[in-house]
């Protein structure tokens, strides 16, 4: 039976093994259901496929002119969504999110200083650290319930450190999917002031937030957060077109506009292709309801899994899911290391998920990450698997 969710069927599957699938083809066994990198596994909005329809009816791909057009459906959609107002000026156009992090933090820092990060983090936060010759700093965030919250006192301290000079928030955070109020990001922000500390600010889970959240973009809490901020954000994850290769550097200060601009050239990803634009402005343009319609389904599938593991393996930490479709699950209960319980549900449950130590090996060593974004077909299969397996563990 097909879930219609205002004429959108998320329950449809879609076969993508053999389709040159990061996600599907990189396990061998083609039994394995891939539950772990953040890729969704239902087909982009109609908009979005119509737009690229029309764009490769065109029939050539030269170099791409980003269009005015590009410019207004990013500042429309912020504005009319989350009532952030932002100048075109402010405005960088690159390939990626990882790309524009590294190039924030090269424009931002000089090698050998501290980048502050809250742990768990995403993991190519590690590697676009080190990649810039800068030292990794981490801030442990501290079990509340089935949540996290911030330790400030730990916060403030490394952000006294001498040398630490950026922190780079997750807002939405991943892996632990807290979406941060306006209260909380201003009092990151004051913290960072008070000792000279710069933000960058990783948004691009912004759209993938739960009932009774509001996502805030860190540059719209306050004139203060905006002018002591660099946000960067794609429609990729929210969308599901990270392959179209699109993201925006959003930054009102011209010095390290302009600073961040030159690393962009550097880099040489200053260039995007000609499909990303145009996916970029039907997303923002024209697919709203599909994403209200999105995030519904999502919070089914985690409502499913929080209450299918709560009957059958009540011994797990199922951590609450405010933003993403990422699910931070707690299996200490098992007394080994997400390794080692992600190498048995692979090999014993052909599940593929997250380790979490991919995230930290201190702060993720407790935890696996689940991708809930499938249909629930898929979804039901796969805890089946999660379950069955960690049943044997926790004997």
């Amino acid at each position: 039976m097909i879930t219609i969710a205002n004429g959108f069927a998320f329950d449809e599957v879609t076969n993508r093994r053999g389709s040159g699938s990061l996600k599907w083809d990189i396990a061998k066994d083609g039994d394995v259901i891939p539950m772990w990198v953040a890729d969704m596994d239902f087909p982009a909005a109609p908009a979005i496929q119509k737009a690229l329809q029309e764009r490769v009816a065109h029939g050539v791909f030269g170099y791409e002119l980003v269009p005015d057009s590009y410019y207004d459906a990013i500042i429309n959609w912020f504005h009319r969504r989350h009532n952030w107002d932002i100048d075109r000026r402010w405005i960088i156009y690159t390939s990626g999110v990882v790309p524009a992090t590294s190039a924030a933090i090269k424009a931002l820092t000089m090698p050998g200083e501290n980048v502050l990060i809250q742990s768990p983090a995403y993991n190519c936060f590690f590697s676009s650290i080190r990649n810039q010759g800068c030292q990794i700093l981490e801030t442990s965030l501290k079990r509340d319930g089935d949540s996290f919250v911030m330790d400030w006192d730990d916060f403030e301290a490394k952000c006294a450190e001498e040398k630490t000079t950026v922190f780079l928030l997750c807002n939405p955070h991943n892996p632990t999917s807290r979406v941060w109020t306006p209260d909380e990001l201003r009092q990151m922000n004051d913290i960072c002031m008070r000792h000279g500390v710069k933000v960058i600010s990783d948004e691009i889970h912004c759209e993938l937030v739960m009932p009774g959240y509001t996502f805030t973009p860190f540059a719209s809490v306050s004139d203060e957060c905006r002018d002591n901020s660099v946000t960067l954000n794609s429609p990729s994850k929210s969308f599901n077109i990270a392959g179209l290769q699109i993201a925006n550097i959003i930054c009102k200060n011209d010095e390290w506009r302009r600073r961040i601009d030159r690393m962009i050239n550097i880099f040489e990803v200053c260039d995007v292709n000609p499909f990303g634009p145009v996916a970029l402005q039907a997303a923002y343009n024209d697919s709203e309801d599909w994403l209200d319609s999105l995030n519904n389904y999502i919070w089914a599938n985690y409502n499913y899994l929080r209450d299918y593991f709560h009957g059958q393996v009540p011994q797990l930490g199922v951590t609450r899911l405010e933003g993403t479709y990422l699910v931070w699950v707690d299996i200490s209960a098992t007394g080994l290391s997400s390794d080692v319980v992600a190498d048995k549900l692979l090999h014993d449950g052909h599940v593929l998920v997250s380790a979490g130590t991919t995230y930290g090996q201190k702060d993720g060593r407790d935890f696996i990450r689940i991708n809930i974004a499938c249909p629930q077909s898929t979804l039901k299969e796969g805890l089946r698997r999660i379950a069955g397996t960690l049943k044997s563990l926790l004997k």
